[in-house]
């Protein structure tokens, strides 16, 4: 990939709450869906946030040995999927867990997923997806890594493979 630049709303350098263990949480600046009472409108728009080397990024995380993971938020990472990916591949190959937050459903994801470049690439260094819009109607403070009672908590691994949705209970 040649240009190693990843527009982004922020991040969180030491989360809990973001998937299991302590994790970097990069938070993806763009956003198509717009969901009502979004805790992240800011992350909104497409020229908002600020430009940060992937490789840098890449380095500050495997470098650091009690980071489980890393967890892609929004924004949308879907809608820079080929940067993510790059990301995702790197931390990977270093055993680091990947999780995703996407308000896009894991069923609309497959079907559209030859018509957005670098979504299938993303999926594949995925280990779990957080999938569906917020919805303030089911919002539930009760639910551990999830904002809304319809998002799901999908194990992409299994999925992938099996073709069927295997969600984690957590």
């Amino acid at each position: 990939m040649e240009d190693r630049k990843i527009r982004l709303a922020g991040m969180i350098y030491e989360s809990l709450s973001n998937g299991p263990g302590l994790r970097r949480v990069l938070f993806s600046q763009g956003c198509r869906h717009k969901c009502k009472n979004c805790f992240n409108p800011h992350t909104h728009s497409f020229t908002g946030g600020e430009l940060m080397d992937m490789d840098e990024i890449i380095v500050d995380i495997v470098s650091n040995p009690m980071i489980k993971g890393v967890t892609f938020s929004g924004g949308d990472p879907l809608e820079q999927a080929e940067k993510f990916s790059y990301i995702a591949k790197k931390v990977r190959e270093k055993g680091k867990s990947v999780w995703i937050y996407t308000g896009y459903t894991f069923e609309e994801i497959l079907s559209k997923i030859s018509e957005n470049k670098g979504w299938e690439k993303l999926l594949n260094y995925t280990d779990v997806l957080v999938d569906g819009k917020f919805d303030t109607n089911k919002k539930d403070e009760k639910l551990k890594f999830r904002g809304s009672a319809n998002q799901r908590i999908i194990d992409i691994r299994k999925s992938l493979n099996t073709k069927e949705i295997y969600t984690i209970n957590c």
